[in-house]
């Protein structure tokens, strides 16, 4: 009778020594808690990552949204120039138009002189290089403003040409879409191994321990209380192992701000993360903790019903 009263209070929670586990080894000695913490930082990196993407998708299609470049496509340099200076003067007077600006030519220089090996002494200008007019619009670049665009200039500078500067990036931003769909996939997979992980490690509790669950019900106990034991099992092993995810994950996002930071590309310097995306990530190792609570005491219960 001692032995059943002793397992009666270890399965109420009231045991002598306050212990009301019902694995007799250590949480932290097993493997749960490490899979755990390496399934949340896995996620926590892939979550930063697709956040850090969208963030300089929007930044990079805000700042080109209403941006539209004239290029004056011209070999002769004097010709070139009078075809820019009218052009731009055209495009001040559209209502639609916000501001003009035609590139210096110390600036293309700058821009092609690494492409071109040119040294000082070379005659730059001598080169078929564009003109360049940088047109920012009130509204966002459609389709049909820049066919009437196309239209004003046309009469002035018969070979220019008028494209939205947020074409350009179309093949980038439809690279920056996929990479956030495989990050949202890899998360899906994490949280796919998370699940059977705990599933499996539910499972293989409940046959070490079938005699006692066997004995404890024939004392009068529930599956609902057997289910809890193993929930508070979980809950510390999830717990321990989503802080450590998420201490590693967050390091890891750190080493990778100060690596992409050097770049110093206009588009790198967007991927940053707010505070709203912070939220998220924080998020993720409660939600990892919920999800393995949820499933062993889901997966108990089903395997109980069975055993029993």
């Amino acid at each position: 009778m001692a032995l059943f009263s002793s397992l009666w209070q270890r399965w109420r929670g009231t045991s002598p020594t306050g212990d009301p586990r019902l694995l007799p080894e250590s949480q932290l000695s097993g493997p749960m808690p490490w899979v755990i913490a390496i399934m949340i930082s896995l996620t926590v990196v892939a979550a930063a990552i697709g956040l850090a993407l969208r963030n300089a998708a929007k930044t990079a299609s805000a700042d080109l949204e209403g941006g539209v470049t004239v290029q004056i496509v011209t070999a002769a340099p004097s010709e070139r120039l009078r075809q820019a200076a009218a052009v731009a003067q055209v495009l001040a007077k559209a209502p639609e138009v916000a501001e003009v600006r035609q590139v210096a030519q110390e600036e293309l220089n700058t821009l092609v002189e690494p492409w071109l090996g040119t040294r000082p002494g070379d005659d730059v200008e001598a080169l078929p290089i564009p003109a360049l007019i940088d047109v920012r619009l009130k509204g966002a670049a459609t389709a049909d403003q820049i066919a009437h665009l196309r239209a004003l200039v046309v009469p002035v500078a018969s070979s220019a040409r008028v494209d939205a500067q947020a074409g350009w990036l179309t093949p980038v931003f439809a690279a920056i879409g996929t990479l956030q769909w495989l990050a949202g996939g890899l998360i899906a997979l994490l949280a796919l191994a998370t699940i059977a992980a705990v599933l499996l490690a539910s499972r293989n509790a409940l046959g070490n321990h079938r005699d006692t669950i066997e004995i404890v019900h024939m004392l009068g106990g529930t599956d609902r209380q057997i289910a809890r034991v193993f929930q508070r099992s979980m809950a510390f092993d999830a717990a321990a192992g989503g802080l450590a995810g998420m201490l590693f994950g967050v390091a890891t996002i750190a080493a990778l701000s100060r690596q992409f930071a050097g770049l110093g590309s206009g588009m790198v310097a967007g991927a940053v993360l707010h505070w709203q995306d912070w939220i998220v990530i924080a998020a993720i190792p409660l939600a990892g903790v919920a999800l393995a609570v949820l499933t062993a005491r889901m997966t108990v219960l089903a395997a109980l019903r069975r055993m029993l």
